[in-house]
């Protein structure tokens, strides 16, 4: 399996981290926190937060995977009992794709004569169902591994200032950090999408500054609120 293979679960659970771990940094400072507790929060959010969305996403690919085994059954089973009407189904797909006369019957029968490439036909061309490459759980694992490293970036300024004091302002260059974290998530998304780099940025940049806008003011209002 090539690591290329992986890059949709990196850059979905990448960016979701980033996301969501930025804006618990940011509600942090909004109220004033010192690393320690920007630290705790942080790393609960990483371990939680991808715990959960990794779930998540096996969940949804297995059923997508019983999914695709059940209307496979039921294929087989439509070739077993009632060929006929098979054979028509894959005739009408070559009718469509614009196949006629002998060459047409040629093609039927040599896919007919066969019923796991009838099947696999059938899944494909006429439900637009295709087996995945990549197992539930391989994804899911992607998926949390991605999610704690890139979701880390914001955290990298507190943990060293923890360690080693920083006299600069801590937020701000998580910020700087982060922001070129959303650059590289984006230009991945949109190598992936084939879309414009610009785009790609944009949106990840947009959804990140957005979500640390939000949490900062909550953080800083609820800190007035309460102190």
């Amino acid at each position: 399996m090539k690591h290329r293979d992986y890059l949709p679960e990196f850059v979905y659970g990448g960016m979701d981290g980033i996301v969501t771990t930025f804006a618990v940094v940011a509600g942090a400072a909004g109220a004033g926190m010192d690393s320690s507790v920007v630290i705790i929060l942080g790393f609960a959010n990483l371990f939680a937060d991808g715990f959960s969305m990794s779930v998540g996403s096996y969940l949804a690919n297995l059923s997508e995977l019983h999914n695709y085994e059940r209307y496979k059954r039921l294929e087989y089973h439509e070739v077993n009992h009632n060929p006929a009407e098979g054979q028509e189904e894959i005739r009408q797909i070559f009718i469509q794709k614009g196949l006629k006369g002998e060459a047409l019957e040629a093609v039927v029968e040599a896919i007919t004569s066969d019923k796991d490439v009838w099947v696999d036909t059938m899944m494909k061309d006429e439900l637009n169902l295709t087996p995945g490459v990549r197992s539930p759980l391989s994804k899911a694992v992607a998926t949390f591994i991605s999610f704690n490293i890139v979701g880390l970036v914001p955290m990298v300024v507190y943990l060293v200032d923890f360690m080693s004091k920083l006299h600069c302002d801590l937020f701000l260059l998580s910020g700087l950090l982060t922001g070129l974290a959303f650059v590289g998530v984006g230009l991945l998304k949109s190598y992936i999408g084939e879309q414009p780099l610009w785009r790609g940025v944009l949106e990840t940049f947009g959804l990140g500054a957005g979500a640390a806008t939000l949490a900062y003011f909550a953080g800083n209002m609820l800190e007035k609120m309460f102190s």
